[in-house]
This record gives structure tokens, sequence and C-alpha cells, in this order.
């Protein structure tokens, strides 16, 4: 080996003994943080020496003696020991309760001033880290006008004014009935019925005998011809309440002829919807022949909660649809809201009118009915953000950097994932829409610990 090669090598190793006694020096290892205990810091005081969930479900953290010795001094310097079920009895030291047993947790004086530094009763203070694990989130109140859509199920029936019962006005006998089945259509002044009717009989005979009584004694005194005239027009009226036409008075006057059978016409146009008698039958004076209903307009009528009456209102547009005609749109407008309620169903009855010109509407047919309202402007939330607890409706709201406070409210109308808020919130107010029940739990026992903190139990 040359020489040059010996110091080269020489220096090399020279060089490498430095640096593995120099480099621990200039780099020192990081040494390994030591973990103190693990914690939930939903749950003061709440510790354990190894990891895993605390009773809330929650998975602990770990708490470095790098990071937790300083705070973990100044919270022991401001907190204390109490008991859940006990908030009266307070310890400087951790433990179990001496009424019930019950494992002591940890609380801060930071807790006991959230009433104080907030101004609201049941206000409370939660750090930025204890938001992140109770999954706060936040929404801003808006003043808007919301349209709900009320649906509900009705059913066709026929427009009562649209009816009629068709009767003999006279007794007798059906010699011939010109409708012989349920659901035959029938026009205004079509025949229905010939009728062999002594009375009827009787009838035409007095209205000949008085017309040929006037007819002689016309030209006489004006008390005789009048009294004539008065007779022929009483006997007139008689036939026309019983049903006779003016057509077939006329055909008496002229032919003088008594006609055995009187022949009943139709009052109106439409379908029948009851055939009632049968041929030869014995008729007697008022009996009902014939249910008539003009099926041209039709009624739907539709049972709405109590609570959404106040939305309906007479000229309303109502949508109605059915499975017979898939994708058409029937259109009608309220006529009519019920002045009673159901007393079983609390059901509050609404009548729309759909014109029906081509028939497609049939009486009995169910209908899927809707009806659009748009309500007055309001402060409006996410319904997430309403607590229900028992008799009381509440929202909590953000008042400042880490600060909540409850508001009762006064809710109206839920439209999808909106409610109406009519009293408690203002436009503009930052309201938490996650996480509320476990703020309204934390005010709870914060109020109930303050309330008897004051008692002289301490117990150490």
């Amino acid at each position: 080996m040359s020489r040059k090669s010996i110091v080269t090598v020489t220096t090399i190793g020279v060089l490498s003994i430095i640096g593995f006694i120099l480099y621990p020096k200039m780099f020192p290892s990081k040494p390994e943080r030591k973990i103190l205990y693990w914690t939930d810091s939903m749950i003061p005081g709440d510790k354990s020496d190894h990891p895993g969930k605390s009773p809330m479900g929650m998975e602990r953290v770990p708490v470095y003696a790098d990071e937790g010795s300083s705070q973990q001094k100044t919270e022991e310097s401001k907190s204390y020991y109490t008991c859940p079920m006990h908030p009266s009895v307070h310890k400087d030291q951790p433990g179990a309760c001496p009424i019930c047993g019950m494992t002591l947790v940890k609380k801060t004086v930071e807790s006991e001033d959230n009433a104080n530094r907030a101004g609201d009763s049941g206000s409370i203070t939660l750090s930025p880290s204890k938001q992140i694990i109770a999954n706060v989130a936040t929404s801003v109140a808006k003043r808007i006008s919301l349209g709900k859509e009320i649906r509900a199920v009705g059913k066709i029936d026929y427009a009562e004014p649209n009816f009629r019962q068709i009767s003999t006005r006279f007794p007798g006998r059906l010699d011939k009935l010109y409708l012989t089945f349920t659901g035959e259509k029938v026009k205004s002044g079509d025949p229905v019925a010939d009728v062999y009717s002594p009375e009827a009989i009787s009838g035409q005979k007095e209205y000949l005998l008085a017309k040929d009584s006037y007819e002689q004694v016309k030209d006489a005194t004006d008390l005789i011809s009048n009294g004539a005239k008065s007779l022929l027009d009483e006997s007139r009226q008689k036939l026309l309440r019983w049903g006779f036409t003016d057509a077939q008075i006329d055909e008496l006057d002229s032919t003088k002829e008594v006609k055995p059978t009187i022949t009943i016409y139709s009052p109106i146009s439409g379908t029948v919807l009851k055939k009632n008698v049968d041929p030869q039958q014995y008729a007697s004076a008022g009996e009902d022949l014939y249910d008539v209903a003009d099926l041209s307009t039709v009624w739907l009528s539709v049972d709405v909660y109590e609570y959404e009456m106040k939305m309906f209102k007479v000229g309303q547009i109502m949508e109605a649809s059915t499975d017979s005609y898939a994708g058409k749109i029937f259109h009608g407008a309220i006529t009519f809201i019920s002045p009673t309620i159901d007393p079983s169903a609390r059901t509050v009855r609404v009548r729309a009118e759909f014109a029906n010109p081509n028939g497609k509407l049939k009486l009995g047919m169910y209908m899927n009915t809707s009806i659009n309202v748009k309500l007055p402007a309001t402060v409006v939330v996410p319904a997430t953000a309403l607590l229900s607890t028992g008799n009381r409706q509440v929202v909590w709201v953000k008042k400042g950097d880490n600060l909540f406070a409850p508001r009762l409210v006064t809710v109206g109308f839920s439209v999808g994932n909106d409610v109406q808020i009519l009293q408690g919130i203002d436009e503009g107010d930052t309201v938490v829409t996650s996480g509320g029940y476990l703020l309204d739990s934390e005010s709870q026992l914060e109020t109930a610990t303050s309330a008897n903190s004051t008692e002289p139990t301490d117990m150490k």
C-alpha cells in the first residue's frame, strides 16, 4: 500500500471517531413524551391509566406531562370535586360520594361563573375543543316567507244544487217508464213516465168545465165574468202545480179531450243516480221516481287537520290527481269550509268545486289533493335547532366566543327542514343546529350545582 493511501485511510478513520463523539451532542435525540393519564374532556375529572371509552362512550385521549403540568396546576387551584347526584357535596380530592358512593367528578370555577358572565340564566361557556367533540354547529336565523304544501285525500260527490228528485205530484199507476236503469242519461224536458191517474183526469175535466163557463159568460157583467175568469185561472194553476206543462194545457185547450194518462217530464239534464220504481207500480203523490244529478260540475271534499284550517280560505285553488289519469292535474276552487269540527278525528271538511264536462271525474272516486299556501314572513331556523324538553321549546343561541345561551321560543309551522319562530329569536341571531342537547344537559347540571353550592354541606 502506498504512503498516500495509508494517509487517506487514517484521515477517514479519525473523522469517523470525531463524528461519533460529537453528533449526539450537536443533535440530541428527542426524549419520549410521558403520558400522565387518559381522559374524556367532556367529563370533568375523568381519568384512567389506560386508553379506552369513557362512561359517555367517547374514546379517551392522552394527557402528556409536558403539556398538562402548568395547566393542571392552574385547573387544580380553581377546581373541586362534586357528585352529579348530590351537587351540594364538595371535596378537594377525587373519590366517592359519601351519600350515594358515586364517583365524584371535577368541576371548575369557570363553569360556576358562566351564568354571571353571560347575563342569561342557563348560559354556559364551552371551549373550542369541547365544541368539536360535541359536534356543535351553528346557523344564522333569517326572516323569510315559507311556502307550505298541504296534501290530503278527497272523494268526488255530486254538487247538491245540481241534484233533483223526479216525483209524481198526484197519485196514479205508472203505465210506462222511459228511464229504465241507473246511470242512464236524461235531458231537461225528456219524458220519464206515463201515469194513469183518476185525480189527473178529474183535474182536466174541471179545467174544461171552467173554460166553457168562462166562454159563456165572458161578455156578461164584470161581476159574473170576473168570477168565471177567476175559476178558470185557479183550475189552470192546479194543473201546473201537478206538473202539467204549458204545452199539455194548450193541447187540452185545443182538443178539449181528456187524456187518461199524463206524461211526466224531467226538470233537469243529468244522470240517473237511482231508479226507485217499476212499471205498473202504483205511486202515491210526492213519491220519488228517480234521483237525477247534473255531473258536469262535481264536488271534491277533503278532511284537513284542525291546526291546518287557518291556512284555508274560500277561493283558493286546489289541485287534484288520480292514478286513473296519470299525469293529469285537475283544478278546482274552494267553495266551502265547514263551520264544525269532527269530534273524533279532529278534522275540518273543506270542499272544492271542479268542472267535469267530459265526465272523467266519477262519483266516489278518490283523489290526491294538494294546495300551496304562502305563509307570512317570520324568523326561520333549521328544525334541528329546536329542542323540545317537556313543556318548553328551546333554541340555543351563540352570544360570543365560546358563549351560548338558551332561548324559550314560540314556534309556528314546520316546512321541510325549516321551522317558524314566532317569538324568542331575532333575525340575524346565530343559533345552534347541532349539539344543542349536550349544551342543555350541561346547563342544567351547572344550574343545579350553582343552586346548591351555597349550602354548608362541604364534606371532606
